[in-house]
């Protein structure tokens, strides 16, 4: 098993910044991606980005591309996303989540709450 741990979720203006991370812990050799999603109420959860442990390769979804960063620290074990010129509609809980590939995903975090006041 994989245990996430989220943290550096907030209230921020519209325009700011914020980051969020993603410590990993457990059996970690049994995740090659970290990512990230979010679900805001009444919407459907969405993919925001994923890192690869090994290479470093990075997905971003199309609402973030430009204002969103992710990143890892192979030695922590943790993955970060620094996300800039945050909008209203960002507003969601962030999940980190990790899986054997980009596209699937079969560890979850408890989510960590991102609120972008306009």
């Amino acid at each position: 098993q994989v245990q996430l741990v989220e943290s550096g979720g907030g209230v921020v203006q519209a325009g700011g910044s914020l980051r969020l991370s993603c410590a990993a812990s457990g059996r970690t050799f049994m995740s090659d991606v970290m990512g990230w999603f979010r679900q805001a109420p009444g919407k459907e959860r969405e993919f925001v980005a994923a890192i690869t442990w090994s290479n470093g390769r990075s997905r971003y979804g199309d609402a973030v591309k430009g204002r969103f960063t992710i990143s890892r620290d192979n030695a922590e074990i943790t993955v970060s996303l620094r996300m800039n010129n945050l909008k209203a509609e960002d507003t969601a809980v962030y999940y980190c989540a990790g899986g054997p590939n980009l596209d699937s995903y079969n560890y979850w975090g408890q989510g960590t709450q991102v609120t972008v006041s306009s």
